[in-house]
C-alpha cells in the first residue's frame, strides 16, 4: 500500500511524505476511522503528532484522497471511498457505520424540491437506526 499511497499523493500534486503514506495505509481496510483510531494505528512510529495528523487529514481531504463524514453526535470519521456520492447507515447504539450506494443514478442521486439557485453536485444522506447486532441485544 505504501507505493500505491505514494503514487496517489503524487497524482494529486502532494508530496509523498511518510506521514501522509502512513495515514493512507492506516485507512486501508478501516473505513470510517476517527482521528483517534488513526493515531492509535499510526502510533509514535509514524512520527506524527496529533496536530500533524489533523494537518495530514486536512491535506488528504482537500486533495479528495480521503472523505470525511460527520455524523451528528459522533466524532468526524475518515474513509478512502471518495468520489462516488455514497451514503451511510449509522447505529444509534454502538455507532457502527456502513456504506450505502447511491439510491438513484449518478451524483447527486437525489434532487431537492428547490435548489434556491445552487448548482447541486452532491447529496449526503445518513440513515439512523439499530444494526442487526444491537437489535438482537435489545430488550424485548
Amino acid at each position: 500500500m505504501d507505493q500505491l499511497a505514494g503514487d496517489l499523493l503524487k497524482r494529486k500534486g502532494l508530496r509523498s511524505t511518510a506521514q501522509r503514506r502512513a495515514v493512507l495505509t492506516a485507512l486501508q481496510g478501516h473505513p470510517h476511522s476517527t482521528a483517534a483510531d488513526l493515531e492509535a494505528r499510526v502510533g509514535a512510529a509514524g512520527g506524527l503528532s496529533r496536530q500533524g495528523l489533523y494537518n495530514v487529514l486536512d491535506d488528504l481531504t482537500k486533495a479528495e484522497l480521503v472523505r470525511c463524514i460527520e455524523p451528528a453526535g459522533s466524532p468526524t470519521r475518515y474513509e478512502l471511498r471518495v468520489g462516488d456520492n455514497h451514503h451511510h447507515l449509522v447505529c444509534r447504539r454502538c455507532g457502527r457505520i456502513e456504506d450505502v450506494d447511491c439510491g438513484v443514478g449518478a451524483a447527486p442521486c437525489l434532487t431537492p424540491g428547490t435548489d434556491k439557485g445552487f448548482a447541486v453536485d452532491e447529496a449526503e444522506i445518513t440513515w439512523w437506526g439499530l444494526c442487526a447486532g444491537c437489535q438482537e441485544g435489545a430488550p424485548a
